[in-house]
Parts: structure tokens; sequence; C-alpha cells
């Protein structure tokens, strides 16, 4: 057998009020400065701690995740604030069940609504509706997981050809 190393790379799309929390909070922030700067610094303290808000919401907002394929083994991290790395799951792919879309009859006992089997689900997608995401079963040490992911088409080729009869195309 041989190894093939595929990394891909999703970037979480930006919720839709996120833009105007920003301005707001870095508004009030501005203005409780200068209302403190005025009248009275018992103002300025609660200025400075919006800004704070702002600067960790921001840096927590951007979100990143990176899907790793090494031969059986399967990654995936997440990176926060464009600099900080940390694994979320580290897989064997010899235990996996099934890789499906998420509308596939393959998966549709792990619907949340409808299921027959309730496992941990784990969402690592964009959020970009015109990208198609997959639910894959596989796992976890002792127990299942449910992982939606955006997997690219020459991921799911490989994963095709090392397991032919798990692996369901769109």
């Amino acid at each position: 057998m041989y190894a093939i190393r595929i990394t891909e790379q999703v970037t979480r799309k930006k919720k839709a009020g996120a833009g105007l929390l920003k301005v707001l909070m870095i508004a009030f922030g501005v203005f409780f400065v200068l209302l403190g700067i005025i009248f009275s610094r018992g103002f300025m303290l609660s200025g400075f701690l919006l800004i704070c808000l702002y600067l960790a919401y921001d840096f927590f907002s951007q979100k990143e995740y990176e899907y790793t394929m090494e031969g059986t083994h399967f990654s995936i991290d997440m990176i926060t604030g464009k600099r900080h790395r940390r694994q979320m799951h580290e897989l064997d792919l010899n235990k996996l069940e099934v890789v499906a879309p998420h509308w596939h009859d393959k998966v549709a006992k792990y619907r949340k609504k409808g299921g027959t089997e309730h496992i941990p689900k784990y969402d690592y997608t964009s959020y970009d509706d015109d990208i198609p995401y997959y639910t894959m079963i596989i796992g976890e040490g002792r127990e299942k997981v449910k992982l939606l992911l955006d997997l690219n088409d020459e991921m799911l080729r490989a994963l095709k050809t090392l397991f032919p009869e798990k692996v369901f195309f769109a």
C-alpha cells in the first residue's frame, strides 16, 4: 500500500450579524472611553472592557479546520485566529463505518431527527451553502462519532480507493 498524504483546509464562514456586532463593540468602546475622558474615569473601565471583548471575539470567531489524511490515519486540526492550532481528532480509518453525503440513506439512522442511533456529532464544515458536506461515521476510542466534513474530490477518491464499500459520492 502506498503512503499518501492529502491535506485540505476549510475556512468557517462568518455569521450574518458578526460585522454589525464588531462595529457596535468598537463604537461603544470608544464612546465609553471618551465619556471617561470628559466626565468621569469610571466610564473608561467599561470602554476598555468592551475593546478587550472585541479583541477576544475577533480572535475566537476566526476558525479554520485542516483535514489531513496520511495512509490510514485521518486527523482534524482547528486553527483559531490564524495562529493557534489544536488537534481535535486523531482517527484510524480502519475503524471507518461509512462516508456519505448528509442526505444519503447510509447515514439516515444517524440523523438527529428520525434516526435510530444517537452518537456524538462534531461539525467541521464551512457553513457555505454551495459546498456539499459529507457525514463520516467512524470509531474513536470505544465509541462511534459522527463528523460533518467538507471533503474535496481528491480526498474522497483516496477514501474510495482505500474503502470502496464504505464511501459513497453525491
